[in-house]
């Protein structure tokens, strides 16, 4: 195990969590879809599919970025790899085709070597016990000319988080750090990942379309700045070194 960014909390305790809110875990997400949505529609622009996509999808959740793919590279091969018994089960009855895996924890991963050339992770480093461990098997389970595509919120989204949920509720995040771009950079470092592309998105999560869009426009035009960072969703696009 590796001592660099570790947390407090355990993998098994983050499978807790997620298996106590999966009976209403795409409920709350409804309530945000599009917001939550976001996520693979950016994720797909990235991903840069090939012909022979094998995608590892970790953390999987209800399987959704598996449409998102399906939609674009019918034939791709992809693996719904979830912590989560209950989320997985809640995947099975959403999308009984997909293809799914349980892992014990994320800083071992039941894959072999390069067997994927395609990663995506969104919303899952912030709750690894491990990042470093993490991040250093997910490079090891990807090919040479792999490519990966990884969404986190920032460090600053912490106590927008806390408001949210305390007025509105929803699932909650479980046991999480939010991370600052600039630690995940230096985990990417750390781990053999070579970074091509970092973006803030969703500079207004909630409220009518025409303010989240105005947000959308001002967040783009400030890439690299402060304003880029309260971003809620920050994605990273890295290719292995």
């Amino acid at each position: 195990m590796s001592s660099e960014h570790i947390n407090a909390w355990t993998d098994d305790e983050v499978e807790a969590h997620w298996d106590s809110v999966a009976h209403i875990y795409v409920h709350e997400n409804n309530k945000v879809k599009e917001t939550h949505d976001q996520r693979f529609v950016e994720t797909i622009q990235y991903l840069h599919l090939p012909d022979d996509a094998h995608v590892l999808n970790i953390t999987s959740r209800d399987g959704e970025a598996d449409d998102y793919v399906k939609r674009l590279k019918p034939d791709a091969m992809v693996l719904n790899a979830e912590i989560s018994a209950g989320l997985i089960e809640v995947a099975r009855k959403l999308r009984p085709d997909i293809e799914q895996v349980k892992i014990s924890n994320y800083s071992i991963l039941p894959f072999y070597n390069e067997r994927f050339n395609r990663i995506i992770s969104l919303e899952t480093l912030e709750h690894v016990a491990d990042p470093i461990a993490f991040l250093r098997e997910l490079h090891r389970v990807s090919t040479r000319d792999a490519r990966m595509v990884l969404s986190c919120p920032p460090a600053s989204s912490e106590w927008p988080y806390r408001i949210y949920t305390a007025l509105f509720g929803g699932h909650g995040e479980g046991p999480h750090r939010f991370l600052s771009s600039r630690e995940v950079k230096v985990m990417f470092e750390k781990t053999g990942w070579k970074l091509i592309l970092h973006k803030g998105t969703i500079l207004i999560p909630v409220g009518p379309g025409f303010l989240r869009k105005a947000g959308e426009r001002l967040i783009e035009q400030f890439q690299g700045t402060f304003i880029s960072e309260l971003g809620i969703r920050q994605f990273y696009v890295c290719e292995k070194y």
